[in-house]
């Protein structure tokens, strides 16, 4: 049980960070954000728990290709808060970033890639 609230806890701590960071310099923010973090942290706590070696690079390795389709919805971001509410453009995002999964896991099957 304390494995599990250490973990909680120094992931949301990354979390804060990075924003508390981003209030005072986007570009410092953004990078911090832009780093994988979350996915170092998962490898962390999953090796640390006894993940086998697959299970370990298959994270890796599918993280990889579900950050791609992500990338879009990044430049989206910005044009479209310009113009709608950040709640109704975090929306327009989600579904950008949904459709661009789907394509891109069609796409990538061509070439013998599995994502969905």
């Amino acid at each position: 049980m304390y494995w599990m609230i250490t973990k909680y806890l120094l992931t949301a701590a990354v979390v804060v960070a990075i924003s508390e960071v981003a209030k005072r310099s986007d570009r410092l923010g953004a990078l911090l954000a832009a780093l994988p973090m979350v996915t170092i942290l998962a490898l962390i706590w999953m090796y640390v728990e006894g993940q086998s070696t697959e299970k370990l690079n298959n994270h890796a390795w599918y993280t990889f290709w579900y950050v791609v389709p992500t990338l879009p919805m990044f430049l989206a971001f910005p044009f479209l808060h310009a113009r709608f509410s950040f709640w109704v453009t975090l929306g327009f995002c989600a579904l950008i970033s949904i459709v661009c999964y789907f394509g891109f896991a069609v796409f990538v099957k061509l070439f013998g890639i599995n994502l969905l």
